[in-house]
Order: C-alpha cells, then sequence, then structure tokens
C-alpha cells in the first residue's frame, strides 16, 4: 500500500479498437487500485473530436474483415516511420484539448495502453504542455513505430523482444515489466478440467483445441476451424466474439462447439488443451498464465502477423505457416515434450518480472522537477530488480528473412533501412488472402553491396525526398479512405434497412453498434 494520507491519482487511457487495448487497461487499473491508487479510466476514441474515433473503429473492423491485404499494406508503409505522417498528425492533434482535460491537478502519472494515446500524451510533454510523467504499456508483443513516442517518459514492456523492439526504434526509458492478467487466468487440475468441460457442455476426454479471433471474430476463422477438424488431432472450440454471423456460418459448416462473447474465459481455457489464435494480444498472454500451450496459426494482418513472429521468437508460441504443419505441431504440443516446455515458458513469464505497477509508481512518486520529457527521471526512479533498458545496448531481436537466429550486435557491411529492420526482411516474405506467408523467394537472402545502394549526395536526398512524398500521398490517401468506409458502411447499411432515416441509423451506429 501506499504511504500517504491521501491516494494518489493516476489516469489510465485506452482505446476500445478490440478488446485487447481495454484488457490491458482493466487489468492495469485493478493491480492500480490494489495498490492503493485512484484511477481514472478514459478511452482514446472519445477523445477524438467529432466521434471520429467510433468511426476510425467501425472502419479498422471493416478493413480487417473485407480489405486485409489493403490494411496490410498501410501497417507494411507505416512500420518504419520515425514520426507519424502529416495526415495521422492532424488527426491526434485534435484530441490533445480533451487528452489534457483528463488529467486532473492532482494527477500524478498518466499511463497509456494505445498508440494513439501515446502520441498525443508525448507531443504535449515536449511542449511542456503536459507536467507530468507519461507511460505506455506496450500490449503487443511486436512494437509497431506509433507505439514509439518522443516525450514518453517509460515504455513498459511484457518481454525482452518488444523491449528490444522499442529501444531499437528510440524509445526512452524502456523496462521490462513482465505481462499482467487477471488472476482466474491460472492452471487447472485434472477436477478442475472435468468441471469446466461439463459446464461448456464439452466431451470429457477428447482434446480439444480453443480457437479464438478477439473480441471483433476477424480473419479467416472458418477455414482454421475446417483444417483443425480435419486434422482429428483435436476438436474445434470456437469463440467469435460479438460476431454473430460467423458463429452462425461455423455451425452451419457442422463446427459443434460454437461461442460468442464468452464472460469464463478463464473456465473455458480450463476445459481446452491448446489455444489456437491469430492476433497474439492478450488473449496469447491469458493462456500462457493458464498453463496453455499456444500456437499462432491464419494470422489476421498487421500486429497479427508481427506478434505471431515475436512469440514464435520468444519461445512461447510457433507459428504455423503451412497447413500441413498444422495437425504435426498440435500433436506435438498436446502430447510431447515440445508442449511440456512451452507451458513451463509461458508460466514462467509471470514469475521473473513485477508488472508494470512497480514502475508506475516509482514514476508516480517521482519529483516533478525530476521528470523531463521522453527520458529517465533519474537512476533511482525504476524499483531495485526491475530490468531498466533506457540506457543498455540491445541486440537486434529480429530474425533475419531466412528464419535463423540473428547474430547479436551490428552486421559488418550492412546498413539497415531503419534501425532494427534488416533490408531483405521486408521484401522477402508475402501472404496470400487466408494469412498464411507465401514461399519466400529463392534470392531474399542474396546479399547487395552497400556501393551499389549508394547515390550521389544530390540523387539520395532527391530519393529520400520522393519516397516521402509518396508515403505522405498514400497515407492521407489510406486516412481519407477509412474514414469513407466509417461513414459510408453504416450509411449502406441504414439504406437497406430503412430508407429515409440514413442519418438516424448512423447515429445509432456512432452511440451503440455491435455490428
Amino acid at each position: 500500500m501506499l504511504h500517504s494520507d491521501s491516494p494518489t491519482r493516476i489516469t489510465v487511457i485506452s482505446a476500445s479498437m478490440g478488446a485487447g487495448h481495454d484488457g490491458a487497461a482493466t487489468e492495469l487499473t485493478r493491480h492500480l487500485t490494489a495498490a492503493g491508487f485512484l484511477v481514472d479510466r478514459h478511452d482514446f476514441l472519445d477523445l477524438l473530436p467529432a466521434r471520429i474515433g467510433k468511426l476510425l473503429s467501425g472502419a479498422y473492423l471493416r478493413l480487417l474483415t473485407w480489405a486485409p491485404a489493403g490494411y496490410q499494406r498501410i501497417y507494411a508503409a507505416t512500420e518504419h516511420e520515425r514520426r507519424p505522417n502529416p495526415a495521422v498528425r492532424a488527426l491526434l492533434r485534435g484530441a490533445e484539448r480533451r487528452t489534457l482535460a483528463t488529467v486532473t491537478p492532482d494527477t500524478r502519472a498518466v499511463v497509456s495502453t494505445y498508440p494513439g494515446a501515446s502520441q498525443v500524451l508525448g507531443a504535449l510533454r515536449l511542449r511542456g504542455r503536459l507536467a507530468i510523467p507519461a507511460l505506455t504499456y506496450l500490449t503487443d508483443f511486436s512494437v509497431h513505430s506509433l507505439w514509439v513516442a518522443p516525450g514518453i517518459d517509460a515504455h513498459l514492456a511484457a518481454h525482452a523482444i518488444p523491449a528490444a523492439q522499442a529501444h531499437e526504434q528510440g524509445a526512452a526509458g524502456v523496462t521490462v515489466t513482465g505481462p499482467m492478467t487477471d488472476p482466474r487466468f491460472t492452471p487447472a487440475d485434472e477436477g478442475e478440467r472435468r468441471a469446466a468441460r461439463t459446464r461448456f457442455g464439452l466431451p470429457p476426454d477428447t482434446p480439444l483445441a480453443l480457437l479464438v479471433a478477439g473480441s471483433w471474430g476477424v480473419g479467416p476463422v472458418r477455414e482454421a476451424a475446417a483444417e483443425i477438424l480435419g486434422t482429428g488431432v483435436a476438436l474445434p472450440v470456437v469463440v467469435c466474439g460479438r460476431n454473430h454471423a460467423l458463429a452462425e456460418r461455423l455451425r452451419a459448416d457442422g463446427i459443434a462447439h460454437v461461442h460468442g462473447w464468452v464472460d469464463d474465459m478463464p473456465g473455458l481455457m480450463h476445459a481446452c488443451d491448446v489455444l489456437v489464435q491469430n492476433a497474439g494480444g492478450l488473449t496469447s498472454l491469458e493462456a500462457l498464465a493458464g498453463g496453455l500451450p499456444v500456437v499462432s496459426y491464419r494470422c489476421i494482418p498487421g500486429h497479427g502477423r508481427t506478434n505471431a513472429a515475436a512469440l514464435d521468437e520468444a519461445g512461447l508460441a510457433p507459428w504455423i505457416r503451412e497447413p500441413d504443419r498444422l495437425a504435426p505441431t498440435l500433436t506435438e504440443l498436446l502430447h510431447g515434450p515440445r508442449g511440456r516446455a512451452q507451458r513451463e515458458a509461458g508460466l514462467a513469464l509471470f514469475t521473473t518480472a513485477p508488472g508494470p505497477v512497480p514502475a508506475v509508481t516509482a514514476m508516480a512518486h517521482s519529483p516533478l522537477s525530476a521528470v523531463r520529457p521522453g527520458r529517465q527521471s533519474s537512476p533511482t526512479a525504476l524499483p531495485a530488480g526491475t530490468p531498466d533498458l533506457s540506457t543498455a545496448t540491445i541486440p537486434s531481436q529480429r530474425r533475419p528473412a531466412d528464419g535463423r537466429a540473428g547474430t547479436p550486435g551490428p552486421r559488418a557491411g550492412v546498413r539497415p533501412a531503419r534501425p532494427g529492420r534488416p533490408v531483405a526482411a521486408r521484401a522477402a516474405v508475402d501472404f496470400d488472402a487466408s494469412g498464411l506467408p507465401t514461399a519466400v523467394p529463392a534470392d531474399a537472402s542474396t546479399a547487395v553491396p552497400v556501393e551499389a545502394l549508394r547515390l550521389p549526395v544530390a540523387g539520395r536526398f532527391a530519393a529520400r525526398s520522393r519516397q516521402a512524398r509518396r508515403r505522405t500521398v498514400l497515407m492521407v490517401a489510406a486516412v481519407a479512405a477509412t474514414l469513407s468506409l466509417g461513414v459510408g458502411a453504416p450509411l449502406a447499411y441504414a439504406y437497406g434497412e430503412s430508407p429515409g432515416h440514413h442519418f438516424g441509423a448512423l447515429t445509432h451506429y456512432l452511440e451503440d453498434d455491435d455490428r
């Protein structure tokens, strides 16, 4: 508990883009409250002007559902940016006033679990408009460049791999705090397992593979469920979130055990033997805390694929890249030593670091005069024993295109396109419409001498300028298309349901729509 007469106030800003960011914020809030803090929670989407946040959320869902390849291109185009492009910066700038309003005079620190909120908080810190420490709790296992915001005082990571990725991109105060999940996610004994299977109407002895597609139920879930069933190794138990149409289609496909939104996910995990996931978010960490082996398969574009790669590299969850590897991998995880090893590795993740609360506590208790934007306030700002990577030299955790472990440290004679991002890594792998990686070209690892890439100074400047203009044009078009999709989709739905009441239906969509 805190030793003060009045509780210290912390602001936590999340975003209702799916359930992962909010889930992390919920657990952080619960742990901070248990430690004696007063916590104010806010949804960053509500802080954007003119209800744009709701439109963005709806458009993001529709991009993942209708145009996954387009979303992958947008994600890849922004993955290496050192700062948001002008279109994104203009959008985020509109949230600054409302974000400042969430910070009351007695607040001592603000924590973000969403990259857009981190960008706004960092900008406010750099301009001197926010005087208290701002921290980012990295909820993904891979770190997109939007997660790293200049001005943020500390970046808290669940594992050394996302910590290294954040550090390579210039993040300040990078600290491995370990993950944090609901305490109900614990390993089940045989009695709890059988009771859970009875409660969910599941067969008592058949191996069960829990297939989860997030709160929105996105991705090639039907294909994955059919392929799990076809292996004969395990019976799929599918959680569709709020995607009721997906649940109906799965039942029509002959999948016997299909659920919508499940409140008792700890119980359902107790009933199952392995988790098959496609996004690498909070659900994966919950399964690891519950002693379930985890596998990534048919991952959604963008963060789903980069998270799968990071979990695979960490030895926490294999990423199945080819359908013919599904049956042998499930067999190994269910019945072989690989499954036992991964259970042990997953459980160890929760015992080797204290979680983010000690780091938040230290920053909240730092003298405000000692806290400067974008750097650790002092060597003693973090609790003893917490790994602080703000001044450490961290070897790259990224794998080369051939999948072999990389050599720590810089590679002689090779200049990466961006820090920590090998040149060949992006071009070597592509994905089909179902989310499976396609074959790596035979010449993907062919080395190109640095001299061959060098242009005269004027030529290099012109090339960079052209690339920057192309990226800016691409992202302006992407933002416009995304907003158009967010508005157009509910209007189109309204036209089909109730002609003459289009804007009433749009208002309903903005207020509360789970479609």
